[in-house]
């Protein structure tokens, strides 16, 4: 496995190493004792989550203010932009995002700590996206903020896409000023 910084430090993208032959291949997509030797110790996950989606559907930027969730994200069909913000105010990337591309094809892996709201374009025809959760889904406590924010000027990339397909909830998400941030 290797573990590549991003320009948020706190996020890592992980690469798996695949082993290829004649038959297809083999990867180990997830290793508690390398995970917390060489991204974050003492990180234990609850829940795993599944969302299939197609081209042009944006889900996001989703987090809870309480029980926030660490989040390890992946690909396994089709391809997304995935996009991470901070929004712990003590933090020196304090309302900076990152973003990643994560595919079927690359195997990459983005970890997100408690503090991030997280959000993903589906880029490819259609994605299904996997993630682990330190945490519990906490409905009282979920929160979005605006995919399209001025203030975050997210590069979304939707020239190729157009609009993109939101939820209802996601159409409301509060401005990065209004949003209810961590400490």
């Amino acid at each position: 496995m290797q573990v590549i910084d991003t320009a948020i430090p706190d996020c890592k993208i992980i690469e798996p190493k695949v082993f290829g032959d004649a038959r297809g291949s083999f990867m180990e997509s997830f290793n508690a004792k390398l995970f917390a030797e060489k991204v974050a110790p003492d990180v234990v996950f609850v829940q795993d989550n599944q969302s299939v989606s197609q081209r042009g559907v944006l889900r996001g930027l989703h987090y809870q203010i309480e029980h926030a969730q660490g989040k390890l994200v992946r690909v396994i069909e089709g391809e997304v932009f995935d996009v991470a913000v901070d929004l712990r105010r003590s933090s020196p990337t304090f309302k900076r995002w990152v973003g990643v591309t994560l595919s079927a094809e690359n195997n990459r892996q983005l970890w997100l700590p408690p503090g991030f709201a997280h959000g993903f374009l589906v880029t490819s025809e259609r994605a299904t996206f996997l993630y682990k959760t330190t945490d519990y889904y906490a409905p009282e406590h979920d929160r979005t903020l605006a995919w399209n924010d001025p203030t975050l000027a997210i590069s979304w990339s939707l020239e190729a896409i157009g609009a993109p397909t939101i939820s209802a909830k996601d159409a409301v998400g509060k401005s990065l000023a209004d949003a209810d941030t961590y400490a």
